[in-house]
């Protein structure tokens, strides 16, 4: 029951979420692109600020890397046994290869583990948003008729305002520029928000998914190897990770979330079965109600 109150306040506000866009309609995309252009960068620009730099970053963006190759090649694998076409295997692929670390995995991980493990957790949240932007449209644009270019995919990473406020925060670290408590007090202030925000924005997305019928091969796929495969092969990595045990907690723990509810704006830009994107990213966060606390537990 303990474990399960962990994960209870991240669904209360994922159901507020979800309620309140039922109810009023709110234009997700307006509250999204503030989140993510106006409040996120403020988050890590505080965590990469005041976390002093060490090999555990290096680690960290080495075996997320490696994850994702070896969820991708499982996927392929399984799409060749399934006889899937090219756009569904881009479609599974955007949903086994990304999980949601950023308005999901970061608060349950500052739940169960606490505000150091929470700073790790958007450390990789920031990895995983670097891979989105490149790998991920790199697999969109394959299961798509739209082209895109290697040049597309930079500038879709250079655009993202997370990376900005990684790269002033590390800067000024680096630099060893202190600044006064009132300027970093307001910069923790808009970061924390951001937390609740991006919850909200996912219980806003999901309100807004509609029944569809879909070949259950490829929904099952991506059950299996994002909410299965995915945590236990980062469970058999983090046994080679020369980093303390609550970096590899963490590690399992966002490897084991639902598909990333970002992934589906990829899925409508490269129009790459947006509607089993949608669902998936539905289904595995209600199945998350069960498998999370499970994770936790094992941990």
């Amino acid at each position: 029951m303990d474990l399960f109150l962990i994960v209870l306040p991240a669904f209360l506000i994922f159901a507020t979420g979800f309620i309140g866009q039922k109810v009023f309609k709110f234009q997700i995309k307006s509250i999204s692109t503030m989140a993510l252009y106006l409040m996120m960068p403020f988050l890590t620009f505080d965590t990469f600020y005041n976390n002093r730099l060490d090999m555990n970053y290096f680690y960290m963006f080495i075996f997320s890397a490696l994850l994702v190759v070896i969820l991708i090649g499982t996927t392929l694998i399984i799409g060749k046994i399934i006889k899937s076409d090219r756009t569904h295997t881009s479609a599974m692929l955007l949903g086994t290869i990304f999980p949601n670390s950023g308005n999901y995995g970061a608060p349950v991980v500052l739940f169960a583990f606490g505000e150091v493990a929470f700073n790790y957790a958007v450390i990789i949240m920031v990895i995983h948003a670097f891979l989105i932007n490149s790998i991920g449209i790199f697999i969109a644009s394959k299961g798509s008729a739209k082209s895109s270019t290697a040049k597309d995919a930079l500038i879709s990473v250079l655009k993202v305002p997370v990376l900005y406020g990684v790269i002033l925060g590390v800067a000024l670290q680096l630099m060893r520029i202190e600044l006064p408590s009132t300027i970093i007090d307001g910069i923790h202030l808009v970061g924390s928000a951001s937390i609740p925000t991006v919850m909200l924005i996912l219980g806003m997305q999901l309100a807004e998914i509609k029944a569809q019928k879909f070949q259950w091969r490829y929904v099952n796929t991506v059950i299996l190897v994002r909410m299965a495969v995915s945590p236990l092969i980062a469970a058999g990595l983090v046994s080679f990770m020369p980093v303390d045990d609550l970096i590899k907690a963490v590690f399992i723990l966002l490897a084991a979330m639902p598909v990333a509810a970002n992934t589906t704006m990829l899925a409508v830009q490269f129009d790459v079965e947006p509607d089993l994107i949608s669902f998936t990213t539905l289904v595995t966060t209600l199945l998350s109600l069960g498998t999370i606390p499970f994770t936790l537990f094992l941990l």
